[in-house]
């Protein structure tokens, strides 16, 4: 409806102080905005060129960046289906699917006070006056019944000269963004959760494994000794002491047994399924392949890592919302109108002298509001300062992630070659113990020694073997997960 059909000349004068208002505020727009809308804090950082941990040369870090589907590398069927299953199903990822969810719906909400509102109204009133008799005169006033009709819309449009509602619309925009960024996060971390998990299944595995063989050879040993006691070159003591070896090697099992269930329930839970419903069959650390990973570089992390992008999105919408709470010092400026049709009797209710219109225009300017709005500029201000600061603590946190887990992958590389070393050494020395201890031509105590080593020996390598894999696992965390590829440059041949 056009509710300027049909105006008279007084109209147009009675509008015309709207319009002078408008082009006032017009003018001011210019200079309102660069006041409010500042200068975002700068964050202050300093990148480095490269990792002192990593490869030197850009060329090389580039070479293996992670992959978007970077768990593959470890070429486990299984693996691969485990996490496939996680993020489909896993429940902190589905809430934060619904804080995305949330933040859009609020988004909307925000974003609805740059459009007008309109509305319908429609009523019928049927009024009748009061009968009363006056006093001693005895005269009576004969009551009048009416009926009113009334149909309308009404629309309302504040003008956001100041840029107050399209700040608010940014901050809660960026608050989507960073909910986005948030479920990546979650994601990331179910999915390194999972890996690990199932890595700890296999080293579970790989250790009732080592404790099972040696406890076959304790009781080998054990045999022997039995049939030198019966020789009579043997006592009791040496048949206790090799009971001894074999009883902690069987108490040792109960606790691995107990962390291997125990991991396995918690991929379940990482599936959203119940765990009398999962089967995970495992296998043996030594079966996962050893991916290389290269880290690229420190600029390329800001991009990478979706813990600095959404504090770098909880940041922007706080600058949005310091806008925000500068432009509320400023007047506001509202357009309402209202027109519609008025009658008495339904069937004149739509003729054109029953229509009518009424147009206003109103500036509200904040005089005293008791501090509310000078609190509130303090308190954006200060929130921004605090989100500045996490962000600034993402990105270095992230360069030191880096570093550290670099460090680690390079470490326990080496350490798990050393224990196999350790452990081939150990293995000869047992099995020339046993073999002596065959031919009668050595003593307890050193057979007793050897398999001892063999036994923590192969035990530890599974540990750090374990402990390789995981660091290699953390290193595509402090990398924010898979990469996408870069596009390829093309140049225009001549």
């Amino acid at each position: 409806m056009r509710f300027g059909a049909g105006r008279t000349g007084a109209a147009h004068r009675a509008v015309r102080p709207v319009w002078t208002m408008l082009q006032a505020a017009c003018v001011a727009v210019p200079l309102g905005g660069c006041w409010i809308e500042g200068t975002p804090p700068e964050p202050g950082l300093d990148i480095p060129a490269t990792y002192s941990a990593g490869p030197r040369a850009p060329a090389v870090a580039n070479a293996a960046t992670p992959s978007l589907d970077w768990w593959q590398g470890f070429r486990s069927r299984e693996l691969t289906q485990i996490i496939d299953n996680a993020n489909a199903a896993n429940l902190d990822v589905a809430a934060a699917v619904a804080r995305i969810v949330q933040a859009d719906a609020q988004s909307r909400i925000t974003g609805a006070a740059l459009l007008p509102t309109v509305d319908l109204n429609g009523n019928a009133t049927h009024s009748r006056a009061s009968q009363s008799t006056s006093g001693t005169s005895g005269t009576s006033f004969g009551g009048s019944e009416r009926d009113n009709l009334n149909a309308s819309l009404t629309a309302s449009y504040e003008i956001d000269f100041w840029g107050k509602n399209r700040f608010a619309l940014r901050a809660q925009e960026q608050t989507a963004i960073a909910s986005r960024f948030d479920r990546d996060v979650v994601a990331l971390t179910t999915v390194v959760t999972a890996a690990n998990a199932y890595f700890q299944v296999l080293a579970a595995q790989d250790r009732l494994r080592v404790a099972r063989q040696n406890l076959v050879s304790a009781k080998r040993v054990g045999d022997l000794i039995a049939q030198r006691v019966n020789a009579g070159t043997a006592s009791a003591l040496e048949t206790a002491q090799q009971q001894s070896v074999i009883d902690t090697i069987n108490a040792s099992i109960p606790p691995l047994e107990q962390t291997l269930a125990q991991f396995k329930n918690a991929l379940a839970v990482l599936m959203a399924r119940s765990p009398e419903s999962v089967r995970i069959a495992g296998g043996s650390l030594n079966a996962i392949a050893i991916p290389r990973v290269t880290p690229g570089l420190p600029s390329e992390l800001l991009a990478q890592r979706p813990d600095i992008r959404e504090a770098e999105a909880q940041l922007a919408s706080a600058n949005a919302n310091v806008a925000n709470a500068r432009a509320q010092f400023l007047p506001s400026i509202t357009l309402t109108g209202e027109g519609g049709y008025q009658s008495a009797i339904l069937k004149t209710l739509l003729r054109p002298e029953s229509a009518f219109y009424t147009l206003t225009a109103g500036l509200t300017q904040p005089i005293f509001e008791g501090g509310r709005l000078l609190g509130n500029l303090d308190s954006q201000t200060g929130r921004q300062d605090e989100l500045l600061q996490n962000y600034r603590k993402s990105v270095i946190s992230a360069f030191s992630d880096v570093e550290t887990a670099l460090t680690n992958v390079r470490n326990t590389a080496l350490r798990e070659r050393l224990q196999r070393a350790v452990v081939e050494s150990s293995r000869r020395a047992f099995d020339i113990s046993e073999q002596r201890l065959r031919e009668g031509t050595i003593d307890l105590v050193t057979v007793l020694q050897t398999q001892q080593t063999l036994y923590t020996a192969q035990d530890t390598l599974v540990v750090a073997r374990l402990a390789h894999i995981q660091a290699i696992v953390s290193l595509y965390q402090a990398l924010g997960g898979g990469w996408k590829p870069k596009p390829l440059e093309t140049t225009n041949a001549r």
